[in-house]
């Protein structure tokens, strides 16, 4: 957990590449992932926030707004991901279908 929490608190710079990740999977998944925004926006918000946070108020050691962040940040990644997920398994099941039809 300590790991994770230097990771996400406090690095601005670290947060925004998670924001590019997910912009960049978009970007080549196009067709089937508008699910893919919803992380990517969700983690350049937050790299933001920490970047007001980092430049405004440095002396910030008790973050209780990580209480919300956190959980709402751990949602907008994983949804998209079984939502993907979830559509190509549907693709491979209505592949095998069609295999077997013929």
């Amino acid at each position: 957990m300590d790991a994770l929490s230097r990771f996400l608190v406090q690095q601005p710079l670290l947060i925004l590449g998670v924001a590019a990740v997910f912009f960049l999977l978009w970007a080549l998944l196009k067709p089937q992932s508008c699910a893919l925004l919803v992380p990517a926006f969700a983690w350049l918000a937050y790299a933001i926030w920490e970047w007001c946070i980092l430049i405004f108020t440095p002396e910030a050691n008790i973050r209780v707004d990580l209480l919300i962040i956190l959980p709402l940040l751990a949602l907008a990644t994983l949804w998209p991901v079984f939502k993907m997920l979830f559509w190509a398994l549907k693709l491979l099941f209505r592949r095998h279908n069609d295999k077997h039809t013929d």
